[in-house]
């Protein structure tokens, strides 16, 4: 029998499960508690956090800083400009970075952490709104702010009951459930989050056909009276595969592809006018499609290219050509 499916073993592996699940059980229980704990002070702190014109300044000590800069990273990528400041490197220094624009969200599980005097003393002589997020209501750092987040408290889940666990996963959903406030407070959309995310798995998910189009002077485009010879060197200099057909006011009438070269190759080719071997009313997308979703139009139609157009008046007007190989090099398979 493998070793970690014997009798002794099993029972060490019972125990973990029941410690973590004991841990989990008390963290959800605290979140449960927290949120029917929230009052009008949250309201007043996300007006404070709206309102602001500088940045939101986020400060603790410990794992209440650990938090802190996982706070300000949600705040930051979600539309509220926000930045941590350790506190003890605010007082040699930092509190430079602390102007009469910015909100100060101090966070201390005591209420009573001596590292954040400085920083709290500077935001208070140059009234820069504070808010205390801590379990003590009667602490220091309550009494000084101008607004507090009193978090109820619950047993931590270390069984020493010393490990901030409980305590800081408080903290962290807390601070999960502002920005998200103000995410919805500022209409913030997922254009704008995909403005923040340009790069990795996320970037991929939310780029747009704009981004990645062949557009300006890549845009293969001629008048519908042009001859084929013209149309097969254009097609030719601009290696998209295809051309597209507009009208004297630059409307998309039309669009030639390497296939229908191959569909209409006879002697008199070259004589004939784009308009006369043009597929018309071609398929087109919007330059505001996810790429992703334009991989799947490009597949379903068994088409390798697409004209981008802006719909003006029921006419389009040609922005851009999407590629599959511009697809594939945005990491889209």
């Amino acid at each position: 029998m493998h070793p970690l499916f014997d009798k002794k073993n099993m029972t060490l592996l019972d125990r973990d499960l029941e410690e973590a699940r004991r841990v989990l059980h008390l963290e959800a229980a605290a979140l449960t508690s927290l949120s029917q704990s929230l009052e009008t002070s949250f309201i007043k702190a996300l007006d404070t956090l709206e309102n602001t014109k500088g940045r939101i300044i986020i400060s603790g000590m410990g794992k209440s800083g650990h938090i802190g800069k996982k706070m300000a990273a949600t705040f930051a990528s979600t539309g509220t400009p926000a930045l941590f400041i350790h506190p003890a490197e605010a007082s040699h220094g930092d509190l430079g970075m602390l102007t009469k624009s910015d909100t100060l969200l101090a966070m201390s599980v005591s209420g009573e952490t001596a590292e954040l005097s400085d920083i709290i003393l500077f935001a208070s002589r140059h009234h820069i709104p504070i808010i205390a997020m801590t379990f003590n209501p009667d602490s220091s750092l309550a009494h000084t702010a101008n607004i507090c987040l009193t978090l109820p408290k619950e047993e931590e889940a270390c069984p020493l009951g010393m490990a901030p666990t409980t305590s800081s996963t408080m903290m962290l959903a807390l601070g999960d459930a502002m920005a998200v406030c103000l995410l919805k407070r500022r209409g913030f959309s997922t254009e704008d989050f995909g403005s923040l995310h340009p790069g990795g798995k996320l970037g991929r998910k939310l780029l747009r056909v704009e981004q990645i189009m062949h557009q300006g002077d890549e845009l293969p485009l001629l008048h519908h009276g042009s001859c084929m010879q013209d149309v097969i060197l254009e097609m030719t200099q601009k290696s998209l595969g295809c051309v597209g057909i507009v009208e004297d006011d630059g409307t998309l009438v039309g669009v030639i592809t390497d296939g229908d070269l191959r569909r209409h190759m006879s002697p008199q080719l070259l004589q004939e006018k784009a308009k006369d071997i043009m597929t018309l009313r071609p398929r087109t997308i919007s330059g505001t499609m996810l790429v992703a979703e334009a991989v799947s139009f490009l597949s379903e139609n068994r088409i390798t290219n697409v004209f981008v157009t802006e719909k003006k008046d029921g006419k389009e007007f040609p922005l851009g050509v999407l590629h599959i190989h511009a697809c594939l090099r945005a990491g889209f398979a």
